[in-house]
């Protein structure tokens, strides 16, 4: 589908590479030609990942904790010192489902500080380096489906996700005319290990969650991965300030007042709907 160059040179950067959709699109753009860097708390997940993906090209781990401003700038710092980045993927992520009067304050500060002060750490470290040399930059922010209308449930997840978002729309236009691109996707459920587990925990959620999509599949991490790929390559160089959805159609499906009657409605049903001709007088 793609060149394998089609990344070619280019040094990319995933938070929260060491697992899930970051390992995937750390895979894909090693074998697109990319140099790529990824970080995260955990150094023996990231060592390990390296270790797997270390053939398909390039990859370097790096430990940190995108919550500390100044661990994001020494991070940044040691990467630029073999030259600028040329691509952000803002990917690392905390989420659980929970019933919000439950939540303690440092239940929101965990989640906030990861995906919201996060993203805003990793996006201002790279946008400063580039703006003050001209060096033209891309980043790729990964949202949620829920972020524009929230969710009950996530609520953390779901502020930051907003937050996230209009994060992308604002420096999209702020920075557009000096060289950065800024975009978004927004997955619906991908099976990952772990975070998956964590949103849906039981079978019949994991049907439900089906049941809301007209493909009735789940996505997969490669085609994430793909449309990750094309958004940071330079065959997307118009395209700046979107949030892509990409969850088979789930999110429009909820929108629509009647969109459920067919996992409701039986055969008999829609013939007993169907219009009648009326005879002639």
């Amino acid at each position: 589908m793609f060149r394998t160059d089609l990344l070619q040179h280019k040094r990319i950067l995933i938070t929260g590479g060491g697992t899930g959709l970051g390992k995937g699109m750390a895979e894909r753009f090693l074998e697109l030609g990319a140099v790529v860097y990824i970080c995260g708390r955990r150094e023996e997940v990231l060592q390990k990942t390296a270790s797997e993906l270390l053939g398909k090209g390039p990859i370097h781990a790096l430990s940190c904790d995108v919550r500390d401003l100044d661990a994001v700038e020494r991070m940044i710092d040691s990467v630029w010192v073999g030259g600028p980045l040329d691509v952000l993927v803002n990917n690392a992520a905390g989420n659980f489902i929970a019933r919000t009067e439950d939540l303690s304050p440092r239940a929101f500060e965990s989640v906030i500080g990861i995906v919201l002060m996060g993203t805003l750490h990793c996006t201002l470290a790279c946008g400063r380096r580039w703006l003050k040399s001209a060096h033209r930059g891309t980043v790729l922010n990964i949202s949620a489906t829920y972020a524009p209308v929230g969710s009950a449930y996530v609520v953390p997840s779901a502020i930051s996700k907003a937050g996230v978002e209009a994060l992308t729309r604002s420096l999209a236009v702020e920075w557009g005319d000096r060289g950065i691109r800024m975009n978004a996707i927004a997955p619906g459920p991908i099976p990952t290990q772990g975070a998956f587990s964590r949103l849906l925990p039981r079978p019949e959620l994991e049907t439900l969650a089906l049941d809301r999509t007209p493909l009735h599949r789940f996505g997969t991490i490669e085609e994430l991965a793909n449309l990750a790929a094309f958004l940071v390559s330079d065959g997307s160089g118009y395209i700046n300030g979107e949030v892509i959805r990409m969850d088979g159609g789930e999110f429009l499906q909820g929108a629509g007042e009647f969109s459920s009657l067919g996992r409701i409605l039986k055969e008999e049903d829609w013939e007993s709907l169907k219009p009648r001709k009326r005879s002639a007088p």
